[in-house]
């Protein structure tokens, strides 16, 4: 059991169930001591022979991280969890991270001693995982729980008195002495198990009086054995009672024997004795030699992950002092949509692959002549997928000059590759970054494409995984540390960046870990705020919305009434402090329990059928309580922002949400956005972006933020709300946008410019006749959507779609750089699309972007087989937003009366 478990951390060291079954908290075992010091250096993996390559980023290690960036004591979370990784932080990088505290037991969920039990059990992984922490919905983590609480549940003999083990041919392993000293020795229990296996095997081939072994002895010394030692003859007889006994007749060579097996019971015992011996020894000495290969298999990964942080700082500082060089000459963008988030929240995303293939825009970098782009896909795309893309990119020129017959192949500009291990861990819910590691043909075929050449990475979701992979290519990441993303992505994380940047947020609490914390700090924020209708609660490492439940507190709390009337009669500035006031938060908090439990409601129903079963996954993570604005029109819009390596913070992208699935989910947008003043959200974007500057942030991120107007004072307030470290999908879709337009999106002034098309053009040479032109550009706006679902598009050829929209007038006018353009994923399932429709009114993009999910739904759906899908809710979403009425309707229905039909529906 210990060489499975030492076999299950060392493929996936992060795992805190693989460590809960090896290492306590409160025990001080400590990792083997290698003796020979100096190991070879590990070397990037080949697979056959190809070219040297030379890299410009091929630096020496990088010894001295003088990082100025510290993570101060009040980022750290201050609940029971902590960053995941945060061993691995290197000490050179001068990052300090104070590890958690204890936190006592708050919730009866699930018992300790099962899931222990349960921690130190599992089937071997066939290969490597990705590093990530796993599921605390499976196995709590061992520091949540003290020491002395196990002790106090689980009856142990004192201290003082040793617990004896009975050997009758083996260890009476059901004997409550054993299962006593196996509760104690929890944490170092395989090492013991290990060393009582070899006194095991010979006593059960000898015939002697029952052997008594003392278990606190066996526990000593086999926690006081180093990995490399095999254990001698006198370790072995040192943990028995009846040493001399046993000793004895383990040296009488030539005796009769009775061995296990042995129906007749007599041997020649001279040599079978010494036979018996031999290979028990031999036995012995191979176990300890794996758990010497495995030690240094250890310590190898370990470097590994040293050097490439190391690495990843080196190249960071040299990509900053060229920066301004390379952003302006020929370069070659590595784009890697990888979603590294926790292995717990990878296991719960459907078509996982596909989530991470929603972003094939950034393909559309090319737009700058001096880039080169190779995207690495997650999917095996057919020829028709890839065909489409080779036309949809060979549109520039066309788009420029506005003559189809301009269309350029430039094929030789961007390359989509897909890694060959995609298939080899169907069970792992691996990111594609560790896929993209454990493909070593992709890895070399990246290397001869990088000869030479400035390249730097672009990720997703950063993970570990991506600074291997960088330092194999020998190139720059332009991403952050894992370690910091995974610290400031948290929704708790993201309130600590807030609070550092001096931005408005809605009132709410952080860091929640506790059942008792949960409904202390909810009461408070109902006293304080009882003009807020609905609370939500958010865990921390959720995402989309999956972890977001909500609950309209007010109109379900009994006491609200009489809480009402007295601070009315008290007065806003004696209420603060008197007795009905404490009064009140007794009475909230005692209501508080029963009320969640009926009337809260989880946005992922699916996955949280109960307010229990949030509430587990709530407490285990972490999470925060937030106010829902206490308005009647509410808007949700979303910022990309770059953090250049120079520290330049820019605006790239702006959008305001659709939420065809719920006001808690995105579910696309319009862009540029137009809900806020751009001078204050540019404001409260830079202020953002220097607080996360501040923390060590780099690259693409994206800050959500929601505006409406008070109920009080009827002026708009705007409140950061949320914060996500990575590449979004919206971005993706804009760089789409600004590619087949040939525009220019200005977020300062949430402006989308492009070129006129001929109509403009010749509408403006009429009203400027005699006069000089003003610039031949024009205003456009567009509704982009990644996330839309139709279960009968799988009934369908893209080719075929494709003919029947250009045949109903859904196209993209290259002349007027107006129109609809798809965004298609896969064609294996082909349930998923994206779709972008560009014009010069927000309005007429709305009505089109509707009409185009009439058209397609009508065409791809039986009368009687309408197909599971969000098309339907997201013209509802386009319908509140206009503002629909019967007459519009009515309109439509003369000019199309089946798309009538599909509102009614």
């Amino acid at each position: 059991q210990q060489v499975e478990m030492d076999f299950k951390i060392m493929l996936d060291p992060e795992n805190m169930d693989n460590k809960a079954g090896s290492k306590h908290l409160n025990d001080e075992t400590k990792l083997p001591l290698i003796t020979k010091k100096k190991s070879a250096p590990m070397c990037s993996q080949k697979t056959g022979e190809g070219p040297t390559v030379t890299n410009p980023w091929a630096l020496p290690a990088f010894h001295s991280l003088a990082s100025p960036l510290p993570l101060v004591e009040g980022d750290t979370p201050k609940g029971a969890l902590s960053l995941p990784g945060q061993r691995l932080i290197l000490a050179a990088a001068k990052r300090t991270l104070p590890a958690p505290p204890l936190v006592p037991r708050a919730a009866p969920f699930p018992e300790f001693p099962r899931q222990h039990k349960k921690s130190a059990v599992g089937n071997i992984p066939p290969l490597p995982s990705s590093n990530s922490m796993v599921s605390t919905q499976k196995s709590k983590p061992e520091w949540r729980y003290p020491a002395q609480q196990l002790e106090s549940e689980v009856h142990i003999p004192s201290q003082t008195q040793d617990p004896c083990l009975d050997w009758d041919i083996a260890v009476q392993q059901k004997a409550p002495a054993f299962l006593a000293l196996q509760h104690h020795h929890h944490s170092s229990w395989g090492r013991t198990v290990g060393f009582l296996e070899p006194p095991e095997k010979p006593l059960k081939d000898h015939t002697f009086p029952l052997a008594t072994t003392n278990g606190q002895n066996s526990a000593r010394t086999a926690s006081g054995l180093d990995f490399q030692e095999n254990p001698t003859k006198s370790d072995n007889l040192s943990v028995i009672k009846n040493q001399s006994a046993v000793e004895k007749i383990l040296n009488r060579a030539g005796r009769s024997c009775r061995g296990q097996g042995d129906s007749a019971g007599r041997c020649e015992g001279a040599v079978r004795g010494r036979g018996q011996r031999q290979r028990a020894a031999g036995v012995i000495r191979d176990s300890w030699r794996c758990r010497r290969h495995l030690a240094r298999l250890r310590n190898a990964l370990r470097e590994a992950r040293h050097r490439h942080l190391e690495n990843f700082y080196s190249r960071a500082k040299h990509l900053a002092a060229n920066w301004n060089r390379i952003r302006t000459s020929r370069r070659t963008i590595i784009h890697i949509p990888s979603l590294g988030y926790s292995q717990h929240i990878r296991e719960h995303i459907p078509d996982l692959a596909l989530q991470q293939n929603l972003q094939m825009g950034r393909l559309c970098d090319i737009l700058d002549a001096n880039v080169d782009v190779i995207y690495i896909c997650p999917l095996a795309l057919s020829e028709e997928l890839l065909q489409y893309y080779h036309k949809l990119l060979g549109l520039q020129a066309a788009v420029r000059s506005g003559n189809p017959e301009d269309m350029a192949d430039l094929q030789d500009r961007f390359k989509i590759l897909t890694p060959e291990a995609i298939n080899s861990f169907p069970g792992h819910h691996m990111c594609l970054a560790t896929v993209l590691k454990y493909s070593p043909r992709t890895m070399q075929r990246l290397q001869v494409l990088l000869q030479g050449r400035d390249a730097y990475l672009v990720g997703g979701v950063p993970h570990l995984d991506d600074l291997a992979v960088a330092d194999e290519l020998q190139v720059p990441l332009l991403g952050s540390e894992p370690a910091v993303a995974q610290l400031y992505s948290t929704k708790s994380g993201s309130k600590r960046i807030f609070a550092s940047a001096g931005v408005p947020t809605p009132p709410g609490e952080w860091d929640i870990h506790s059942r008792e914390q949960l409904l202390r700090a909810l009461s408070q924020l109902i006293l304080d705020h009882l003009e807020v209708q609905r609370w939500l609660f958010k865990v921390d490492d959720e995402r989309g919305g999956n972890g977001t439940a909500f609950c309209d507190v007010i109109s379900h709390l009994e006491c609200y009434p009489w809480i009402q009337r007295e601070w009315q009669g008290h007065g806003s500035e004696v209420w603060s402090e008197s007795q009905a006031r404490e009064l009140a938060l007794v009475k909230i908090s005692q209501e508080l329990p029963g009320l969640l439990a009926q009337h809260v409601q989880p946005v992922n129903e699916k996955r949280f059928p109960t307010w229990e079963k949030f509430l587990q996954t709530f407490l285990t993570q972490g999470g925060v309580i937030e106010a829902f604005p206490f308005s009647a029109s509410v808007t949700n819009l979303t910022v990309d922002l770059l953090i250049e390596p120079t520290g330049e913070v820019t605006l790239v992208s702006s959008g305001d949400q659709l939420h065809a699935e719920g006001p808690l989910r995105s579910s696309g947008t319009t862009i540029p956005q137009r809900s806020v003043d751009p001078e204050v959200l540019k404001a409260l974007c830079w202020k953002i972006g220097e607080a996360c500057k501040s923390k060590g942030v780099l690259g693409y991120f994206s800050v959500d933020f929601v505006a409406f107007t008070h109920p009080q004072t009827r002026e708009q307030q705007v409140w950061a709300t949320d914060l996500d470290l990575c590449y979004s999908d919206q971005l993706a879709l804009t760089q789409l946008l600004l590619y087949v337009t040939d525009g220019n999106l200005d977020c300062g002034s949430s402006r989308l410019q492009g070129p006129l098309g001929s109509q403009e053009s010749k509408s403006q040479q009429v009203q400027h006749e005699g006069t000089k032109p003003p610039a031949p550009s024009s205003l456009r706006c567009a509704v982009a959507s990644s996330q839309l679902r139709h279960s009968s598009l799988s009934g369908i050829s893209y080719n075929l779609l494709l003919h029947m929209c250009k045949a109903r007038g859904v196209g993209f006018d290259l002349q007027e750089r107006q129109g609809t353009v798809f965004v298609l994923y896969e064609d294996q399932k082909r349930h998923r699309l994206g779709m972008i429709t560009i014009g010069e009114d927000l309005q007429g993009v709305l009505l089109t972007f509707a009409r185009n999910l009439f058209i397609i739904h009508q065409e791809i759906s039986a009368p009687n087989m309408q197909g599971e899908t969000n098309f339907k809710m997201a013209i509802r979403d386009i319908e509140a937003i206009l503002g629909v009425t019967a007459e519009n309707k009515l309109r439509l229905e003369e000019e199309q009366p089946w798309e009538a039909d599909a509102l009614k529906e």
